[in-house]
This record gives C-alpha cells, structure tokens and sequence, in this order.
C-alpha cells in the first residue's frame, strides 16, 4: 500500500463513521454496529484480494483506552450536578453496583458449565462480558428524554469504574485475604486523593495558559496522570469522571477565595471548545478502534453452534438480570434504559488485558464479538421500538 492509499482509506473510514453517525442518530441503529459491520467487509475483502496487511491488534488496547478516557470525559462534561440530582446519582450507581455483581456471578457459573475449569479463572474471565460500555451507551442516548439520559451516562460510568476496580483486584488476588480488601480501601482513597489534585491543577493551569495550543495539552497531562494511575493497579477512571464534573460544576462554588484563583472570565467558552474537541477526538479513535476490531475477527469461527447456542445464553441472562433488577428496585427506568446495555469497548479492553495464563480458550474473542454484536442489536432493536411506542402514545393523546 502506498502513502496516498493509506490516507484515502483513513479518510474514507471517517466520512463513513460520520454518515453512520446521521444514521443513528434517525434510526437509533448504534453507530458501533455499523462500524463492526465495515471492519468484517473490509476483512473479508483483503482476504478476497490477497492484501498484505499490519497486525493491528498491538494498536487495539492503546486506541481503545484512548478512546474510553475520552468518551467518559465528554459524557461527564454534559452533566450538571445540583443537590436533587443526589438521588439519580445514587440510584445509578446502585444499579451498576448490583446488575455487575449479579451478571458476574451468572455469566461465572455459565462459563463454568461451558469449560469446567476452576471457579476463579471462570470468575476473571467473566468480567469483560459483565460491564457496561460507556462507549456505546452514552452515545446511542444522545436523543432520549434528559432524565433517562443522565441515568444512563452515571450508571455507565460506575459500571466502567466498578469493573475495572473487580477486575484488578479479581487479577491480582487469586488467593483473597485481609490484606487484599485492604490495599483495595488504600487504592481507593489515593485515586481519590489523585483526583482532587489533577482537577484542582488542571482547572488552575486552562485558567493561567496564554499559548493558542491549551486543550491538547490538558487532555494529553489527563492521559497521561490516567496511564500512571493504571500502572500502579488504581481505577484511574474516577478520576476522567470526577475532573469533567468538576470542571462543569466550577462555577457552582461560591467560596470566594477559589473564585479568585480558580474561576477567570473565559471558562465557559474554553469548557465549550474542550467539550467540542474532546468529542471530536473521541469520535475519530471510536471510528478507527471498532473498524480495527471488526477486521481483526474471524468471523467463520462463529459458524460453531455452540458458540452461538453459549453466546445467545449469557446474552439472555444479561437482560434478565437487568430487567429484574430495574423493574424491583428503579420502576421508572425500565424503558429505555433496560436495553442499554451494551457490551464494547471496555469488555474487549479488559479481555486484552487479562494475563495469557488466566484466559479460557472456550472463551476466545469468538464468543466476545457474539456478545459486542449481539448486544448492541438488542439495544438498537429496544431503542427504535420504544421511540415507536413513544411516538404512537404522543400521537394518540392528541
């Protein structure tokens, strides 16, 4: 491939991503899917025509972090934090908190049943399949009702956080003792600790920056306090959450001195731009990590029905759990937001991530493509019904 074809098709991929784009956003189709759809053409295709290729799966767990860090930090930049919000908040993180233990323990035993293995190594394995993906839920609820919007970029959040903090610990403590809730409490109060400082630094460097280059380099000192908060075990995604809300929600503090030092007359128009970029951004390493994903499958390992019998069976159990608990305990966050439940990104960054010793073969990436491709379909299928439903009852009442 020469220089000038490289760049026709990066070029190419992203007018496509940004026509899948209008796309979803009419039908409420994920644009995830669509892109997953063009990798395996594109797939198929260089298989047809006998193309060279790279090997892009060393790029996939670097893109998709990127991509993850910047997707939380647009959702979190959109919300507003007022005192009566505390119980949406907390009904979020509840319904992250319960639907992943309980998916966990589900997918744990069906994993169990399919490959005999030890009860741990079923329990690690099960981890990416049992996360929301912020990445897909928070953009496929771009145009729903404000109420269920919020609820869904919260709860997908934490179910990012609490599963990157269950599969951490889940990875380095086979053998779990005192000690291990220990230095899980230590973990946790120094990313928080880290937290408050990089959002307290941050906001005082984009108030005092007068270089015209100012937004990369704060999201570039974001990424890289993320990476080195990652290496040392911590969930370093509380603090890409806690530093957006913390930069929306800046002008909310009253306390004079830190209105003095810390709020300086530009702040909304560079919260404006830095969301704008930041989406952008997010948009370009989306396109490129989900079209890598779906050429790096094979999809003729899917002709196995055992994995697709398997596959449909967590998938199943996935909605039960979510369904059952929404409809007990949040009865008026059933619909839509029972179908938002995506699996994506986050389930393929920790998949990569886990140790080559602790990964089931019965449980390649097979089986997690199923689950990435089937849940967004479910979630696509739910979205457009509701919206119907919605739009007949609207349509009715007049």
């Amino acid at each position: 491939m020469t220089t000038y074809t490289i760049l026709i098709v990066l070029s190419a991929l992203v007018i496509f991503s940004y026509l899948f784009d209008l796309v979803a956003s009419k039908t409420k189709l994920p644009s995830v899917l669509l892109l997953l759809v063009l990798g395996i053409g594109l797939r198929i295709l260089v298989d047809k025509l006998q193309i060279h290729t790279y090997s892009f799966l060393e790029i996939l767990p670097t893109l998709g972090t990127v991509g993850l860090i910047l997707i939380v930090f647009e959702g979190s930049l959109e919300l507003k934090y007022a005192r009566e919000k505390n119980k949406v908040i907390k009904g979020a993180f509840l319904s992250a908190l319960f639907i992943l233990i309980a998916t966990v323990v589900v997918i744990t035993f069906i994993i169990y049943q399919i490959t005999g293995q030890t009860l741990y190594l079923c329990f690690v394995n099960a981890i990416p399949f049992s996360v929301i993906s912020s990445a897909i839920a928070i953009p496929s609820v771009s145009s729903i009702n404000k109420k269920s919007k919020e609820f869904v970029i919260y709860e997908s959040s934490f179910s990012d956080i609490l599963g990157i903090i269950l599969f951490n610990f889940a990875v380095a403590n086979q053998h779990i003792t005192a000690g291990s809730f220990g230095q899980l409490a230590l973990n946790t109060v120094l990313i928080l600790l880290l937290s408050v400082v990089a959002c307290v630094t941050l906001l005082y460097l984009m108030g005092r920056l007068k270089h015209h280059i100012k937004f990369f380099l704060i999201i570039s000192i974001l990424i890289m306090v993320y990476a080195i908060g990652q290496s040392f075990h911590l969930s370093a995604l509380v603090l890409i959450l806690s530093f957006g809300l913390f930069l929306n929600n800046a002008d909310a503090i009253k306390h004079a001195w830190f209105r003095s030092v810390f709020i300086y007359k530009n702040l909304s128009n560079d919260l404006t731009q830095l969301h704008q970029l930041s989406a952008e951004t997010a948009f370009i390493i989306r396109t490129f990590f989900f079209v890598i994903f779906g050429f790096t499958m094979n999809i003729y390992e899917l002709d196995n029905f055992n994995i697709i019998a398997n596959g449909l069976i967590m998938l199943g159990s996935i909605y039960v759990i979510r369904f059952g608990y929404l409809y007990f305990f949040k009865r008026d966050h059933v619909l839509p937001e029972g179908f938002v439940t995506p699996r994506g990104l986050i389930s393929i960054l920790l998949y990569y991530n886990l140790p080559q010793h602790m990964k089931l073969v019965e449980i390649g990436t097979p089986f997690l493509f199923m689950v990435v491709l089937g849940s967004s379909l479910v979630m696509s299928i739910g979205l457009m019904s509701t919206r119907k439903r919605q739009t007949a009852q609207t349509e009715a009442g007049h």
